[in-house]
């Protein structure tokens, strides 16, 4: 028997994955948590073979909390599961050890699969999430103060603004946003920021 645990702030999320395990023998849901906190409990009371977690979610994201049970216990599988396939995300998550990754709206589909393949020890992607992890692959990462300087544009600061929160020069934001927009292929900041966040670089 496969020992599940679901971790999603969702509740029709959480009562749809419930239902996919009713007619199936090999498995079970032991447990399930609205936030990362939560979910940090249930992993120590209930020990699961399998974890399904989502990465947005209240108190601790979704990496976080993977981060923090896999210190504790580092053989613990843990499944993402998530709305979109932003690649840097997906990195983030798979240094934190992850062991699949599926698209929530290919859950009816994979989900049971995906639970088999990692309990059996095999690590599982969706073709839509490698797709776009290939995608960007040979891309330039922003740096740290980059991605800095992008979350605060999406705050709605101006140059001059970011330059006095990050202690540099208006000159020196200028050209962090220039290496920004190569980087990313983006014509403007309102692009760039679309592309932060729909690659996971940043989030709003």
């Amino acid at each position: 028997m496969i020992r599940v645990l679901s971790v999603d702030d969702h509740p029709i999320l959480r009562e749809g994955i419930a239902s996919l395990f009713e007619n199936h023998t090999d498995m079970e849901l032991v447990a399930e948590a609205s936030n990362g906190r939560e979910a940090l409990e249930q992993f120590r009371r209930h020990r699961p073979d399998i974890t399904l977690m989502d990465l947005q979610m209240p108190e601790m994201s979704g990496i976080d909390v993977m981060s923090a049970i896999r210190r504790e216990f580092p053989d613990a599988r843990i499944i993402v599961l998530t709305t979109h396939a932003g690649d840097v995300q997906i990195s983030r998550a798979m240094k934190a050890g992850a062991r699949g990754f599926l698209l929530k709206g290919l859950l009816r589909r994979e989900l049971l699969d995906t639970i088999r393949a990692v309990h059996a020890g095999q690590k599982r992607m969706s073709s839509e999430v490698a797709a776009e992890i290939a995608e960007h692959a040979t891309d330039e990462a922003l740096t740290p103060r980059e991605v800095d300087v992008l979350r605060l544009v999406g705050s709605g600061n101006t140059n001059r603004e970011i330059g006095t929160l990050l202690s540099l020069t208006e000159e020196t934001v200028k050209s962090h946003i220039r290496n920004i927009l190569a980087k990313l292929g983006a014509n403007d900041r309102t692009h760039a920021l679309a592309i932060g966040i729909k690659r996971g670089i940043i989030e709003l």
